[in-house]
């Protein structure tokens, strides 16, 4: 990348890195097209490879670009002093949600990356995904700070973290599976979010003291 694209307006910036973003995610590396790209975005294709050296350039700039989204829009938000680790799991799956619904070129690009990144990719592709991951899952699943004395007697912490683990997951299939081709934006969570305090409340009444 060069200084001419950080130094394009904003709103230019925003709409070629989104047609970029959404051609990634669709068609995966191998198969994007920047033809298509320049044509979504409404610029020459000339243009496009002044601000990018290469193709890989532009993935890898993507690739930045959605790591720094998720890091300040959703992992930097994470209370991770929350010692109840239901109500820590709790918390990230609302802002996770949050994400989602601001952010679904991002998403759907690190969704795709995150499969394309298991076949035999460059190693600048594989460090991004192992930086992302290892963050991922030291704030997300960080132990240290759990409460374990709110177990109660004869319960192994560590198989009933992950089984909550679990339960949060299955719950979130469940929530992608009802929200399929609605814009999350554009739903009202709050009667979901009522109900996932209630599957809370049980996981709590079947783990805690």
């Amino acid at each position: 990348m060069t200084d001419p694209f950080q130094k394009l307006p904003e709103e230019k910036k925003q709409r070629i890195i989104r047609a970029a973003l959404k051609e990634f995610a669709d068609k995966g590396y191998e198969q994007a097209s920047t033809n298509r790209i320049v044509k979504e975005a409404g610029i020459g294709k000339g243009m496009l490879f002044y601000y990018f050296n290469s193709k890989q350039d532009l993935y890898l700039y993507l690739i930045d670009y959605s790591f720094e989204t998720v890091k300040e829009h959703y992992l930097n938000r994470i209370d991770d002093s929350i010692e109840d680790v239901i109500d820590r799991l709790g918390h990230v799956a609302r802002i996770k949600f949050e994400f989602l619904a601001r952010f679904p070129e991002v998403t759907a690009f690190l969704g795709r990356f995150i499969l394309d990144v298991e076949k035999e990719w460059p190693e600048p592709f594989k460090k991004k995904y192992e930086e992302i991951y290892a963050l991922l899952q030291e704030r997300l699943y960080r132990q240290k700070r759990i409460d374990r004395t709110k177990f109660r007697d004869g319960v192994d912490p560590d198989k009933a973290f992950q089984l909550i683990k679990w339960a949060m997951k299955g719950y979130e299939q469940d929530l992608r599976e009802a929200f399929r081709g609605k814009k999350l934006s554009e739903v009202d969570l709050t009667p979901y979010w009522q109900e996932f305090d209630e599957y809370l409340a049980v996981l709590k009444k079947c783990f805690y003291k």
